[in-house]
């Protein structure tokens, strides 16, 4: 299944990459492509068929299963399985001066004020998560735009929003890039969001 748009109604399979591990650079090294797609998104997907089978779960999409699984192994596979799905279809090679245009950019202007506004909050939300967990850009039951901190394979879809834009926090996703500096690396990733796959996935 190729990463583009939305994930919605993914199923237990790996992604495909829509670009080459090292299109990151130096943002995202090939290296961290490697360990954190290739084996760690690797590793939930595949507990994740192996837990669902003989279950209610099994031949669900897994959005279902992280709406509805109880909190356990499933949820926390399933979850994980969804959020990079989202994470790893959001990036595209990195971009000076990179930001939304369209209904995305009138949106976050509307409710943060400005773009800087909202990077400074988002940014600012990802660097006071305690531990492990997520940041999002989502829209709430209403439509409108939220920031959003979920510990551990947390995702707004459990809480009936939806996800636009997921950067994950474990330490996984940057230690070796970044070391113990996650907020230089949430500093770094703005240059790689892709705002046209974000804001299709706009409702």
């Amino acid at each position: 299944m190729l990463l583009t748009k939305i994930v919605f109604m993914m199923t237990i399979s790996m992604p495909q990459l829509p670009y080459s591990p090292n299109a990151l650079e130096p943002v995202i090294s090939e290296q961290t492509i490697n360990y954190h797609y290739g084996k760690h998104l690797q590793a939930y997907v595949n507990t994740l068929g192996t837990l669902v089978q003989g279950t209610e779960f099994e031949g669900k999409s897994v959005d279902e299963i992280v709406m509805t699984a109880p909190d356990g192994p499933i949820f926390n596979n399933a979850g994980q399985t969804l959020n990079h799905a989202l994470y790893f279809g959001q990036f595209k090679s990195p971009v000076k001066d990179n930001v939304p245009t369209g209904k995305l950019a009138d949106e976050i202007n509307t409710t943060f004020g400005s773009f800087d506004e909202f990077k400074k909050q988002f940014s600012q939300a990802g660097a006071t998560l305690f531990g492990s967990g997520w940041v999002w850009l989502a829209q709430d039951k209403d439509g409108k735009l939220i920031i959003t901190k979920e510990a551990n394979a947390g995702n707004p879809l459990r809480h009936g929003q939806n996800p636009l834009m997921g950067i994950d926090v474990w330490e996984h996703a940057y230690y070796l890039d970044y070391q113990n500096r996650r907020v230089d690396h949430l500093a770094a990733v703005w240059e790689i969001i892709n705002w046209d796959v974000v804001a299709s996935r706009l409702k």
